[in-house]
């Protein structure tokens, strides 16, 4: 019974660590992820790896909603994507997200 309990203990553990702690800040309009912080606008870099922030795009129930621009991209919600001198480094992922975000034309920002 004793290693039955440990072995819970530890798997819960283990999983408590994998797990990212991730607020978004909408006054701000930052996600903070392990202490860090990251704009939710500006110049974006889609990465494969070693990302900042995991984001599934959805049609519905976002975190956030982007609008992709070529300039201006300085306040919330309003993205450039950029092969180099990023703001944010994003890895689009269909599960374990950090952030849910839609593709919109207009009304972008952070819904919560």
């Amino acid at each position: 019974m004793k290693r039955i309990f440990f072995l819970f203990a530890f798997m819960a553990l283990s999983l408590g660590t994998w797990a990212a702690d991730v607020q978004i800040d909408a006054e701000r309009c930052v996600v903070i992820k392990d202490g860090k912080e990251f704009p939710l606008y500006g110049k974006v870099k889609i990465v494969d790896s070693f990302e900042d922030i995991k984001v599934k795009i959805v049609d519905c129930f976002e975190d956030v909603d982007v609008k992709i621009v070529d300039c201006f991209e300085d306040r919330c919600g309003k993205v450039k994507l950029v092969d180099c001198f990023e703001d944010v480094k994003v890895k689009i992922v269909d599960s374990f997200e950090d952030i849910k975000v839609k593709i919109v034309h207009n009304f972008e920002g952070v819904k919560r």
